[in-house]
């Protein structure tokens, strides 16, 4: 898919809605495997638009994760900027493997992702470490399949 079909507007719509989500209370039990759907679309966007989607895209998705959430600044900007490195490293392998492979792959960059996280967390001096920590790497890589199935629907008839 070339970046002349997908607007800005409509990656900025998915990033808003992303955000929305990541702040939305849910119970306690879904809330502990709430995946990180922003960090889901920047991987995405980093495979279906990478002129729109850059590193750039990827620390400021990480910054706004970072303000709303209240956490100390440039901790999320960070682990989504070597996401998005690693993304755009692999993009054009990525593109044209079958979807178990990229949900695998989604699966490391997400594992990557909750590491430096944890990692920065024992830095700053708040370590999370109980196993709950590692759902969302697990309902993030189940996710990705149907979130590329509606975003590629959604960008086929949107042209």
């Amino acid at each position: 898919m070339s970046d002349g079909r997908i607007s800005r507007l409509r990656v900025t719509g998915t990033v808003i809605l992303a955000l929305i989500f990541a702040v939305l209370p849910l119970p306690e039990p879904i809330n502990a495997a709430r995946p990180d759907l922003l960090l889901l679309l920047v991987i995405y966007w980093a495979l279906s638009a990478p002129r729109i989607a850059g590193l750039l895209f990827a620390w400021l998705c990480g910054l706004a994760i970072d303000v709303l959430k209240g956490i100390i600044l440039g901790q999320h900007a960070f682990a989504f900027l070597v996401v998005a490195y690693m993304t755009h490293k692999l993009q054009l392998r990525m593109r044209i493997w079958p979807l178990s492979q990229q949900s695998l792959t989604v699966f490391a960059f997400l594992a990557v992702y909750q590491f430096l996280v944890f990692w920065l967390d024992g830095i700053i001096g708040q370590p999370v470490t109980t196993w709950t920590r590692w759902l969302p790497v697990i309902s993030g890589a189940l996710l990705w399949p149907l979130l590329v199935a509606v975003l590629d629907t959604w960008n086929r008839r949107n042209r």
